[in-house]
């Protein structure tokens, strides 16, 4: 079987258009951290069942190499993204209409856990797109834009949807736009030519075979075991601006200040974060970048840990917060794009993705545990402390292992 492994021979398009693409998948995770967590802490709904609830929406996003392989060897990548993008903006718009209270958590366990699996092909697709659109010195710079789409998106989504649910009348209508919205987005598919088709064996199972042995290619090598050493440690997961809005009470924040201070502006600065990032991984080693942006995290992490408790301090530390997290995201998807090659790109990628949310679910559970037990200072400090245990993991194991090379999109 032959996987093609050369991009596209066409004109360069601008990755703007990813951020576009990859916007619903953000969307759908900022209205639940933001607009369904705070709605659902205002009922009496405590922080840890809300972080459960938000971790459990990592599950799919943890397991979906399992199924990344039918993304790459059936429908189209463009077919792909319409029929998820449809399933996704109706699981935004039932999450909006079921009651935020705690008799409703079993629903919405099952609503997000639905939605989320559909987004995942969402990802997938525009994934494919990515990798075969982009040249590979311009990887750092398509990450950034792509993971502007994700953590802008979260910003409006969740600022947008607590700021709608909030003002207008009823607050269903909230998850009805936002689900417009998203929709809308796929009209960027336009300015993209469909990759050929991956060709397929005699067989479904020797299609795999072959996607695996691309894989373990792409595994066993140097750069491929920093990747995945990447994806496991805790190092910049960005978890808690998850339960920023759960946990705004402790800075005395208003339900204005978290809408627009953890939607809206964390969402730009968060994108403008992200291309910041994405540019200076194509400047410096990309891992290094990563280890580099991740201790940023642990800094800012411990200085909102020791500030003062007002809303003013919430507005700062969240904006920065926000800021670097879009430098670890652009980073990581830089340190993706240059480990994967070409072959079978969604699944390749979804592995490494699939890995990076392990730490992002865990990490929600134990901020929640810790904010529990030690408040918002504790929870602060908890994460930090974890954080450098990763980032020593990390530069530690990078020192030990030998060089080797990996012949990219070999299958």
């Amino acid at each position: 079987m032959t996987i093609p492994l050369s991009p596209l021979a066409v004109k360069s398009t601008h990755p703007i258009v990813f951020m576009f693409l990859f916007a619903p998948f953000g969307a759908m995770s900022g209205y639940l951290t933001v607009a369904i967590a705070y709605l659902l802490t205002q009922s009496g709904v405590s922080v840890e069942e809300v972080a459960g609830l938000i971790a459990l929406s990592y599950i799919p996003h943890s397991w979906k190499f399992l199924w990344a392989p039918v993304a790459d060897t059936t429908l189209s990548r463009k077919a792909w993204y319409v029929l998820a993008g449809a399933v996704s903006a109706l699981g935004i718009f039932v999450t909006g209409v079921v009651p935020a209270e705690a008799k409703s958590l079993p629903i919405l366990y099952v609503v997000v856990l639905v939605s989320n699996v559909a987004v995942t092909f969402l990802a997938m697709s525009t994934e494919s797109l990515m990798v075969y659109n982009t040249k590979s010195e311009l990887h750092g710079r398509a990450g950034g834009w792509f993971q502007a789409g994700n953590l802008g998106g979260q910003g409006v989504g969740g600022g947008a949807g607590l700021w709608l649910a909030q003002t207008l009348p009823e607050p269903w209508i909230a998850g009805a736009v936002l689900a417009v919205a998203c929709m809308l987005c796929g009209a960027a598919l336009l300015s993209l030519p469909e990759p050929p088709p991956i060709a397929r064996a005699t067989s479904y199972v020797r299609t795999l075979g072959a996607i695996l042995k691309d894989l373990w290619e792409v595994s066993r090598a140097r750069a491929g075991i920093l990747a995945l050493l990447i994806c496991f440690l805790p190092i910049g997961t960005g978890a808690a601006a998850n339960l920023w809005s759960a946990v705004a009470d402790d800075w005395h924040a208003s339900a204005d200040t978290v809408a627009l201070v953890t939607g809206v502006l964390a969402g730009l600065v968060s994108a403008f974060g992200c291309i910041v990032g994405g540019y200076g991984s194509d400047r410096i080693d990309r891992k290094s970048s990563y280890a580099l942006y991740g201790l940023l995290m642990v800094i800012g992490a411990v200085a909102m840990a020791f500030a003062p408790r007002t809303e003013a301090m919430y507005i700062v530390f969240t904006l920065i917060y926000a800021f670097i997290q879009g430098l670890t995201y652009a980073a990581f998807t830089a340190v993706v794009l240059e480990t994967i090659g070409l072959g079978a790109a969604a699944t390749k990628y979804n592995v490494f993705a699939s890995l990076s949310n392990m730490p992002i679910a865990y990490m929600t559970v134990v901020n929640g545990w810790a904010h529990s037990r030690w408040g918002a200072t504790g929870m602060l400090l908890t994460e930090a402390a974890i954080g450098i245990v990763g980032i020593v993991v990390f530069i530690a194991v990078a020192m030990a292992l030998p060089q080797r090379q990996y012949s990219k999109g070999s299958a």
